[in-house]
């Protein structure tokens, strides 16, 4: 018997005339998988007309499968069916048998011990629901460390910088509104994006850090919330001069609407100044900041400053009873960061980092490599060329990197040219066995 035919535009099998049925309709072919991951509906016109019916219809449906999580809307790119592939995570890998310098990791020798500490948690009374989601002493160590650079600023605890840019663009943003990332990207800042289906709008990086025309064209496209790192933006190293600052918090005074978010999770590392992009008097902003470099990331402890506002949004849902943050790590946090040692480590620490990128950046442009780390742990390498079928060459000569392409948020920048490198775990006789390798990967 003959099988039926299967139309090769799906989407030519609906038949619906309401906005619920028209959603439901485009669900079924993805379930079905006759619509496949990442393919593109028609534009609201050419749909509404097919079905003869009316515009607003359309729009009401592709809105219905945006807030289902089926579907994602990319402004002008139109509409498409979401594709949740896997992406990259940050953190060490499975792979064995290879160096593995693609990790972003901070150094272990580098972090202040805890054993001290962990002791002296262990003679602690235990805390129980309805005591305050914040630990007396950490709050007045954050406040002290938050005031030297902001006035005025809210406090709240979170799980981490990546847990509270989360939470603040959650309590802010609804599905598919657009807000302005930086490009390339933190790889965990693009998957909070993709997860929670926000039209990210890529805001171009250089030298100096955020550039203002790409702020601009972000405003332009109407962004509700922008993500920048002020400083060991990851993964350029790229520093924001005071120059750009200036000129990027003139710019955003013309938009109080906008949430501006500082993710300046190097602060205790960096050998930079902060320089904020907040307008003064600005009445939407968050300065994150986390231990997780400084002294490491299983603390999962971020101390987050902001307007009244933003602090109310992000407190109502970590309260006592609710999701506080483990008054053990916040306990360890305090303990870690007064302890009378800890100064002097972070002081090394900082410039062991520091020491060890700029030996590999002068190694490189030694052989004539270009490559930047102007502050943080990470080494961003330009090879000139796509980056995939190099970073392939060297896994086959033993060494794991990443691949450029995989911070960039819709390649249409020069991060497919480069990789990222995390080089201060290494020996000097490796560092230069490596830097031999790409030498000779490149040639090939």
């Amino acid at each position: 018997m003959p099988q039926p035919s299967v139309p090769s535009d799906p989407l030519a099998l609906i038949t619906a005339q309401t906005a619920a049925e028209i959603a439901e309709a485009v669900r079924d072919l993805v379930d079905t998988g006759k619509l496949a991951p990442g393919a593109s509906l028609p534009p609201v016109r050419t749909l509404a007309e097919r079905l003869e019916v009316n515009r607003n219809t359309v729009v009401a449906a592709y809105g219905l499968l945006v807030q289902a999580g089926v579907a994602v809307t990319r402004g002008r790119a139109g509409t498409k069916i979401i594709d949740l592939q896997p992406l990259p995570q940050e953190g060490f890998s499975n792979i064995t048998g290879k160096i593995d310098i693609a990790s972003g990791n901070p150094d272990p020798d580098l972090l202040p011990p805890a054993s001290k500490a962990l002791a002296q948690l262990a003679a602690d009374e235990p805390v129980l629901y309805g005591q305050p989601v914040i630990d007396p002493d950490l709050a007045n160590w954050a406040r002290e460390a938050l005031a030297a650079d902001v006035s005025d600023a809210e406090l709240t605890v979170t799980a981490g910088s990546a847990d509270a840019v989360q939470r603040l663009l959650a309590d802010s943003l609804t599905i598919g509104d657009a807000v302005g990332f930086e490009q390339p990207c933190f790889l965990t800042t693009i998957q909070t994006a993709q997860a929670a289906g926000y039209r990210p709008v890529a805001m171009p990086v250089d030298a100096e850090g955020l550039t203002v025309e790409g702020l601009r064209a972000a405003l332009d496209e109407g962004i509700r919330a922008l993500v920048v790192t002020p400083r060991a933006q990851n993964p350029t190293g790229a520093v924001i001069s005071e120059a750009r600052a200036t000129s990027l918090r003139n710019l955003l005074a013309d938009y109080p609407h906008v949430l501006v978010i500082e993710d300046d999770h190097f602060w205790q590392l960096s050998g930079h100044p902060y320089r904020s992009i907040i307008p003064e008097g600005h009445p939407r902003w968050a300065l994150v900041r986390s231990v997780s470099k400084s002294l490491g990331p299983d603390l999962r402890v971020g101390i987050v400053g902001s307007d009244t506002l933003t602090s109310s949004r992000l407190g109502t849902h970590i309260r006592s009873g609710a999701m506080w943050v483990s008054h053990l790590l916040q306990r360890l946090t305090y303990l870690l960061t007064t302890n009378p040692e800890t100064p002097a480590q972070l002081e090394y620490a900082a410039a062991e980092y520091a020491q060890a990128n700029a030996r590999l950046v002068a190694a490189l442009a030694a052989r004539n490599i270009s490559a930047i780390s102007d502050d943080g742990v990470n080494v961003w390498i330009n090879l000139g060329t796509i980056a995939s079928p190099i970073v392939e060459a060297l896994g086959h000569r033993g060494w794991l990197v990443r691949d450029g392409a995989e911070f960039s948020l819709d390649h249409t920048d020069d991060a497919v040219d480069h990789i990222r490198v995390t080089i201060h775990q290494l020996s000097p006789v490796q560092l230069e066995q490596f830097v031999s390798d790409l030498v000779a990967t490149l040639a090939e």
